[in-house]
């Protein structure tokens, strides 16, 4: 694991990242929703899940689930699970397993894994 906290293995992996609201306000939570990065965001997931196939798409929150609606299941797999902030981790983030769930799905695919 990088000491660093820099993601970008992951990136040129194939990983995306994405909340729905792209900015906030220090210390404000949602201080940043419905001033159009929903929009925006929101046609990303529906661009990607209707051109690819085979995506994994890791929904992280009751805000982050409701996105599930743009995704076919059918095509790729939904994993859903609360927030893994400090307020919510424990009420079923640890122990989902999101990360060897999307390795099985995509080696069942014949895609490489993750090297998370």
């Amino acid at each position: 694991m990088p000491l660093s906290g820099d993601l970008t293995r992951w990136a040129n992996q194939g990983v995306l990242l994405l909340n729905a609201t792209l900015t906030v306000e220090a210390h404000k939570a949602g201080s940043h929703q419905n001033r159009g990065w929903e929009q925006f965001t929101d046609s990303v997931i529906r661009i990607l899940a209707e051109k690819k196939e085979n995506l994994v798409f890791i929904l992280w929150g009751s805000y982050a689930q409701q996105k599930g609606k743009y995704i076919d299941p059918n095509k790729h797999l939904i994993l859903k699970a609360p927030h893994p902030s400090p307020l919510s981790s424990y009420r079923g983030f640890f122990g989902c397993k999101h990360f060897s769930l999307t390795n099985n799905f995509l080696q069942s695919k014949g895609i490489e894994p993750i090297d998370w």
